[in-house]
């Protein structure tokens, strides 16, 4: 699964048509060159490569008085299907790439509370049966600091699984609650 193109995908859509500048600028403005692969380089590229592909249209050019045109882009029938795949697939997904769930979780306003909320349960139950599958393989009441470094990095790994259980939970509760406005909130 790529973040790039998760990232790429749904800035195209949110501005409905956008040039490389744009983009660029809006995930500068998300910081996501501080979490996630995208650098000037590798957004131009995702958007040629997008395009390429069939995810993306290429628009009219938009004059500029400071360069060359800009070709802009919007998203494909093929580019919607893509981006809610991959947006739908990372926020119910164990998957251990923070990148990844930052991309999704930037971009959950763009499903509807109940579809977003389902998916978050289903990453809750994932999580709790990764940290399930690593207790599984330990003997009772171990002391994972005797195991050395290969104690810390099971230890890291419980954290890691318990902590995303905890944080997944916790957005569970907010959107219940009401927090941010979701497609197709009044």
């Amino acid at each position: 699964m790529s973040t790039i193109r998760l990232l790429v995908l749904g800035a195209v859509r949110r501005r409905g048509r956008a040039h490389g500048y744009q983009v660029r600028s809006d995930l500068e403005a998300w910081g996501a060159h501080e979490w996630s692969t995208a650098a000037p380089g590798s957004i131009y590229h995702a958007l040629k490569s997008m395009a390429a592909q069939g995810l993306l249209r290429e628009g009219g050019a938009e004059n500029s008085a400071a360069g060359p045109p800009k070709t802009e882009y919007e998203l494909t029938e093929g580019g919607e299907e893509a981006f809610f795949g991959l947006l739908r697939d990372a926020l119910c997904s164990h998957d251990q790439r923070l990148d990844l769930l930052g991309a999704a979780v930037g971009f959950i306003d763009e499903l509807s509370r109940p579809e977003a909320l389902d998916l978050l349960r289903i990453r809750a139950q994932a999580m709790e049966q990764w940290k399930e599958s690593i207790v599984s393989h330990l003997p009772p009441d171990v002391d994972l600091r005797a195991w050395g470094p290969v104690g810390e990095v099971i230890g890291l790994w419980l954290h890691t699984a318990e902590s995303r259980y905890e944080w997944t939970n916790g957005l569970i509760a907010r959107l219940e609650k009401g927090a941010h406005r979701m497609k197709g909130d009044p």
